[in-house]
């Protein structure tokens, strides 16, 4: 069960938001029962990418056999 500020991997790519499959966010709020999530995505450094209300399908637990990965971002 997911809960508010847990870290949570992101299932699919969100272009507009420049979010790919695999990036990690953290729940700032869950909607109703489990039916959707309020999720930050930051830069390692702090800096908020992007707020984005995702369904329970774009969205997955972190689990102990993931791995930390890093990406750079495109220049705007």
């Amino acid at each position: 069960m997911i809960k508010e500020h847990d870290s949570v991997v992101l299932a699919e790519d969100l272009p507009s938001e420049k979010l790919k499959a695999g990036d990690i966010g953290t729940i700032v709020h869950i909607h109703g029962k489990d039916e959707g999530y309020e999720v930050e995505f930051t830069t390692l450094a702090g800096q908020t990418l992007a707020v984005v209300a995702l369904s329970p399908q774009q969205v997955r637990p972190i689990s102990p056999r993931d791995l930390a990965h890093v990406r750079e971002l495109a220049a705007a």
